[in-house]
């Protein structure tokens, strides 16, 4: 029984992680599927294994009707494998349970690794509904497999003799976690209180679900119109026509589009003169989910957090917080709190001074005006500019995507693991700009595959993210199949060059740190394959990676002007890496505000939830009380687009500062070893990305370092040392 979790997107804050059309209301029926005979139906393309190369995706075959019928035959098939092993008369043992656990769902692992990395990459209505569908009898079948007494028992049994079992430590991990799943599922529960948490994980599916939905929705109806191009002042040509091009789609001939990323902040801000035009757009980027349309998700939003305090209590946890928490590497909510309130204060005061030299850039600027929140990135760049003296746009010419990506982060991967990569134009794919490289471990023998999936697009979620196809496991004998998906603006002419910020190239090194971390994974069972591990700990590697993006070495080979083939000259190089640190208070001011609105909110008990039209206020005493309330600086998202929250990272979202302490303190350790060098990717691959999940994480990490994680290595990098 492969962990769903494991299969699941892994995402990258910085533009959101989020993908209706009804408010959300009591939930008095859920839908159903109707039954068909599995096997008369043979030519569903999932019922059998991809005939392609690692089992990769037959998206050539895959129509969207074949996803209903495959998702039922398999909750059909893995409760079928279930039953068997849990009626088995035989005594348990490891083999024919925990081990006989891991070899179910294999026809729902290759339909729902499908089904939701298109649901996010390239979604369409007929998906949409198809999800509508799924997604509560989703709820259901984890838990008739959870929640399974005799199967629980049979796993029970197992676990309190497993340490005279002579079992090797992956082994043990996977009684531990298997045990430890049930419990928290509910199997411990009363039958009573079993049935409650069964119909919670539904309503809590279709609530999530909507939720998903409406913040697609809302991107997409709250993109602001420009009538004039002279409105769009300070924008480049290439901007300026991308956002003529999305108004023709959109039916607007001869008007402009500015189309929202799913943070609060929007990247374009920085560069627009007209300072109505920059408040217009700020102001409909907070606004998404509370302007009391068909999109609003602040009852949604409520609904969900009352399922979640409701089950944390029916599972013995005073919040779900408290719940979420128990199975980090944190542990606790007082210990991501006490690690987040050791910086906020240093943050905030340092956002408080960036703003004073804002306010004086405004009057150097012959303006009178006090500095509000849309004027922020409009003001920092120009004293970025004034202070470090470069553009944003020189950058630009470096960046092109394909040396970025096959110069740049190949070519670390290269050096750092021997991995080597070859395009293979002969795999079907979604869709025309996604591509397919083979991967090549430092032997020369073939062990996985990478998908590339690098455009922004209307029916595409916001943000950037790895997803997995394929998991590597030896017990099954698979290979990864692992994809990135960034939202990259496509260049309007054909032959037009993809140009990257300088901010999308670290997010590309990001999202490449996911993928390796995927594709070298060698564990023996599925579910501790490659990402699947905490929340708090998933994003360290690939923080790690983000370091060869300004590696000397790496950059030297990428950073190539496309036109002339000139090197990023040095000085540039000094000036952008001496910006740094420029900034950082507001930064991770915002930041902060996020992960402690999120954590504020998972910390009510059922009494204490304010209603829908509460909310508001509520995110605003939130914030205040933690000490990060300031006017100028946004919370990054607020709560009715804060997808992060809906989905995985629910009192999760300070794990991307937790990551970053063990990132920064690792950084320093290649630094001490010498940087870019095989013998230190090494290490680092067969100490922590190789193991995956199949050790415990803190454990893993002490053994890398040689000592717990110091946090004084972040304070440096970000300035508030």
């Amino acid at each position: 029984m492969q962990n769903l979790l494991g299969l699941l997107s892994v995402f990258l804050i910085f533009n959101g992680c989020g993908d209706h059309n009804n408010k959300a209301g009591p939930v008095k029926s859920f839908p159903k599927l109707e039954s068909k005979d599995c096997a008369s139906t043979n030519d569903n393309p999932f019922f059998e294994p991809s005939s392609l190369q690692y089992g990769y995706p037959e998206f050539d075959k895959i129509e969207d009707s074949d996803f209903l019928s495959a998702f039922e035959c398999g909750f059909k098939q893995e409760i079928q494998e279930v039953e068997a092993i849990a009626n088995q008369t035989e005594t348990p043992t490891f083999a024919n349970t925990i081990v006989a656990m891991e070899k179910t769902g294999q026809l729902l692992h290759r339909v729902e690794s499908v089904f939701y990395a298109l649901k996010s990459a390239n979604t369409n209505d007929e998906i949409d509904a198809i999800n509508k569908k799924v997604a509560p009898l989703y709820a259901s079948h984890s838990d008739k497999i959870n929640l399974n007494k005799k199967l629980f028992s049979r796993v029970s049994e197992i676990y309190k003799k497993r340490k005279n079992l002579g079992l090797n430590e992956e082994e043990m991990r996977l009684i531990e976690e298997s045990y430890r799943r049930f419990v928290r599922a509910g199997a411990l529960l009363s039958e009573d209180e079993k049935k409650r948490v069964k119909e919670i994980n539904v309503e809590f599916a279709v609530f999530q679900d909507q939720f998903d939905q409406n913040v697609l929705n809302e991107v997409n109806d709250s993109a602001v119109v420009v009538e004039s191009k002279e409105e769009l002042r300070g924008l480049s040509e290439k901007s300026i026509n991308q956002a003529a091009a999305e108004a023709k789609s959109r039916g607007l001939d001869g008007k402009f589009v500015i189309t929202l990323v799913n943070t609060s902040p929007q990247p374009i801000l920085a560069e627009l003169e007209n300072r109505d035009l920059r408040e217009k757009i700020y102001k409909a980027s907070l606004a998404r989910g509370s302007r009391g349309n068909e999109f609003d998700n602040r009852e949604t939003f409520i609904e969900m957090i009352k399922l979640r305090a409701e089950k944390a209590k029916l599972l013995g946890y005073k919040t779900h917080a408290a719940y979420v928490l128990d199975e980090q590497t944190a542990k606790t909510v007082e210990a991501a709190k006490g690690m987040l309130s050791k910086l906020a204060p240093k943050a905030v005061a340092n956002a408080k001074k960036e703003a004073e030299v804002l306010q004086q850039a405004i009057v150097d600027d012959g303006k009178n005006f006090e500095l509000e929140a849309w004027d922020w990135a409009y003001y920092a760049e120009k004293v970025r500019k004034k202070i470090h003296n470069f553009d944003e746009s020189q950058l630009a010419p470096y960046f092109e995507l394909d040396s970025v990506l096959i110069n740049g982060a190949f070519f670390a991967a290269n050096k750092l693991y021997g991995l080597s990569f070859k395009k293979r134009e002969d795999f079907p794919t979604y869709q025309e700009d996604v591509r397919v490289y083979e991967v090549f471990d430092y032997d020369g023998k073939s062990m996985a595959l990478f998908v590339f999936d690098p455009y922004a697009r209307g029916n595409k979620q916001g943000g950037a993210w790895m997803s997995s196809y394929v998991s590597q496991s030896k017990l099954m004998g698979t290979h990864p199949v692992v994809a990135n998906h960034l939202n990259i603006k496509k260049p309007v002419g054909k032959d037009e060059p993809t140009l990257l910020s300088f901010y999308e190239v670290t997010t590309l090194f990001h999202e490449f740190g996911h993928a390796l971390h995927g594709m070298l994974s060698n564990v023996q069972f599925p579910s501790f394959s490659g990402t699947s591990v905490p929340s708090d700990f998933v994003e360290y590697p690939s923080q790690v990676n983000e370091m060869w993006a300004v590696w000397p070495e790496v950059l030297k080979n990428y950073a190539i002007h496309y036109q002339t083939g000139a090197p990023m000259p040095t000085e540039l190089l000094d000036k952008v890496l001496a910006s740094q640190k420029f900034n950082q208070g507001y930064d991770t001011t915002s930041y902060l505000a996020a992960a402690l609105l999120d954590l504020s909110w998972h910390q009510l008990t059922l009494d204490q939830i304010p209603s829908a039209d509460e909310l508001v206020d509520f995110e605003k005493n939130a914030l205040k009380s933690e000490g990060v309330l300031m006017n100028v600086v946004p919370v990054r998202y607020r709560t009715p687009y804060f997808s992060h929250i809906a989905a995985g990272y629910a009192a999760g979202y300070y794990s991307y500062i937790w990551s970053e302490v063990l990132d920064a303190d690792t950084v320093e350790w290649f630094h001490e070893k010498g940087g870019l060098k095989r013998e230190n990717g090494d290490i680092f691959r067969n100490k922590l990305l190789s193991r995956g999940g199949s050790r415990d994480p803190v454990g893993m990490f002490v053994d890398f370092r040689g000592h717990s994680a110091d946090i004084t290595p972040l304070l440096k990098r970000k300035g508030l040392n």
